[in-house]
């Protein structure tokens, strides 16, 4: 009888809980219930305020169309002016606005445009600038390494007279000489016992001591002939030439032979120029 009267018992306790689990879901749900009720009255009262705000905000725009448009014919009539005559010269001004801003615009681009160019200019400029010091310190350059070169030639006195002479001792010297732009230069080579016309002068070799750096030469100016026997190597040879007698040189440089020298005529820069110059 004890085991018959348990098993009821256990039955019962079992119904009562889950009694008590649907009744608390009950609950549970009334209070959403209840939550999602409020929340949906205050969302609608919400929404009836928005309507009502954008029924007023339709009125008001009416009513502002409505005075617009009352505005706008008194404007009209003032002027003498009919609707669509008025909606033509607004679709006019609105027309000039766009057009006004699209040269706003280009004139925009153009202003930014120029920019650039100004700026590229300015840096060409300035490359220009760079380039012209770059030159002006090559032409310093070269002008010191003249002026040092030009001290490095020999200098000797003349035979008749106390003159310094410049004299080059072989081409690239005469090069440095004429350079220099104070006297013309003729370069010669004469081959004994023939008679060659070298500037506005002739010359004739009439002896050379390739052994003893020595020679005589035969000089003919103005119809005279001058002699300048057993002179040496680099020697500055002068004589008087012209109509108003100026200083000329002769400077032989190199004696190749028995029968063969050659050298350079030098004279003043302002002295006769022959018709057709006559070189080595």
């Amino acid at each position: 009888m004890t085991e018959i009267d348990d098993t009821p018992r256990t039955y019962s306790g079992a119904l009562l809980a889950v009694l008590a689990v649907a009744l608390l879901a009950a609950i549970a749900g009334l209070v959403w219930c209840g939550t999602l009720s409020s929340r949906l009255g205050t969302t609608q009262n919400e929404l009836a305020d928005a309507r009502q705000q954008n029924a007023d905000l339709a009125a008001k725009l009416r009513e502002t169309d409505a005075r617009l448009r009352v505005t706008t014919e008194e404007l009209g009539k003032s002027l003498g002016l009919t609707q669509k005559q008025m909606d033509a010269r607004a679709q006019q001004l609105l027309r000039r606005e766009q057009a006004n801003e699209a040269s706003a615009k280009q004139l925009a681009s153009a202003q930014q445009q120029t920019a650039q160019q100004v700026n590229a200019v300015s840096s060409d400029l300035s490359n220009v600038k760079t380039d012209v010091g770059g030159v002006k310190t090559n032409l310093t350059k070269t002008q010191s390494d003249l002026q040092g070169a030009l001290s490095q030639l020999q200098s000797i006195k003349g035979d008749l007279s106390d003159h310094a002479s410049l004299i080059a001792r072989n081409h690239g010297e005469l090069v440095l000489l004429e350079h220099k732009g104070d006297r013309n230069y003729y370069e010669f080579t004469l081959t004994k016992g023939r008679r060659k016309a070298v500037g506005t002068v002739s010359l004739e070799l009439r002896k050379a001591d390739p052994k003893h750096s020595r020679f005589t030469l035969w000089i003919f100016a103005d119809d005279k002939r001058y002699e300048k026997k057993n002179r040496d190597v680099d020697e500055p040879l002068q004589f008087y030439s012209g109509k108003n007698p100026q200083l000329f040189e002769v400077v032989v440089n190199s004696i190749k032979s028995k029968k063969e020298i050659s050298g350079y005529l030098s004279v003043p820069k302002n002295a006769p120029v022959p018709l057709q110059t006559t070189g080595q």
